[in-house]
């Protein structure tokens, strides 16, 4: 088992690292082709924030592993409302301003009852996966069309164009990143779906739970270092957006992608245990996004309440296991 495990505490340092160089290249090389600071933060950083669970989850299917694909999926998600945006509040109290990002709120919450709607046959089929994918691209175009607005003052689009300026590159350095970027991903994906699937066989544990905790941490980690960052520099709305973004994606892309690589079943714990926690947990971003007379707040008191319902998930995810 001593392999397996080097391999998924490699796989996860090399897949954070080249996550971020994703990231920064992909939002250098928007910059140099006039993309809005806004729409750079809404689309081009939403996704690659997300490249890793996609890597990893198109990885897990194409070898037949769909529970890892799930698994990192919804279990990405869990992390980032629960764990992520916990300890961030923890850190420094959120305050949410954006307009832009109270309008992606509700249409997260409706994307999470869509992942219901597809998954309560029992089934992913090539169809359902499809129907993401397009509801995925109906998405990306609202977000393109309000990233080319100009809302006045916009507190996400001003933080992200900080952000911009401080990660400034030339085009071909951008270019550079992105290739390196994509390349060490896709090995780094490799080798942490294959200790993952190693360490489940050697356990006897399912790719489902394994998927949900050790990957769905691991390939959250880049959300978890910009989201406590923005929040250290004061930048509460990029905060939160990585995270609205990255469950968009989540959802949609990630579980689309790999329900067209290999339509899978849908186990009872999915629906039953991790979609009801996925769900509360959103309706409980949407309710803090607009509370106190429309001006969103994260205090250290949610926060910690967050933190303890990832904590008690967990406890309960691992109980299962050992019970099992």
């Amino acid at each position: 088992m001593a392999l397996p495990l080097l391999m998924i505490v490699l796989g996860l340092i090399i897949l954070v690292w080249s996550a971020d160089l994703f990231v920064e290249g992909a939002a250098a090389i928007a910059r140099h082709l006039g993309m809005s600071p806004l729409l750079i933060g809404m689309v081009v950083v939403g996704f690659g924030t997300s490249a890793p669970e996609l890597s990893v989850s198109a990885l897990s299917a194409l070898q037949g592993n769909p529970g890892i694909a799930l698994g990192n999926a919804y279990g990405s998600n869990i992390t980032n409302i629960a764990l992520i945006l916990g300890i961030t509040a923890l850190i420094s109290p959120i305050s949410v301003h954006s307009q832009v990002i109270k309008k992606e709120l509700p249409i997260l919450f409706v994307v999470t009852l869509l992942a219901i709607v597809q998954l309560y046959d029992g089934d992913l089929s090539r169809l359902d996966a499809a129907i993401e994918l397009g509801v995925f691209v109906a998405v990306m175009a609202w977000m393109t069309v309000q990233g080319m607005k100009k809302p006045s003052a916009d507190e996400f689009e001003q933080e992200m164009e900080v952000e911009l300026e401080q990660h400034a590159m030339s085009e071909f350095q951008a270019w550079i990143y992105l290739i390196a970027g994509l390349v060490f991903l896709v090995v780094s994906s490799r080798m942490l779906v294959w200790g993952a699937v190693s360490i489940a066989q050697d356990l006897g544990v399912s790719d489902l739970v394994i998927g949900l905790t050790i990957v769905a941490i691991g390939t959250s980690l880049p959300e978890l270092a910009s989201s406590i960052a923005a929040a250290r520099k004061g930048e509460h709305d990029l905060a939160v957006g990585n995270i609205i973004g990255s469950n968009l994606f989540n959802t949609l892309a990630v579980v689309g992608v790999a329900g067209v690589i290999h339509p899978m079943s849908i186990p009872d714990e999915i629906i039953n245990r991790d979609w009801p926690v996925m769900a509360i947990l959103t309706l409980a971003l949407f309710a803090m996004g607009y509370a106190r007379n429309g001006n969103g707040n994260i205090n250290r008191l949610e926060g910690s309440l967050l933190v303890a319902a990832y904590t008690g998930y967990t406890l309960y995810l691992i109980s299962t296991v050992a019970g099992a």
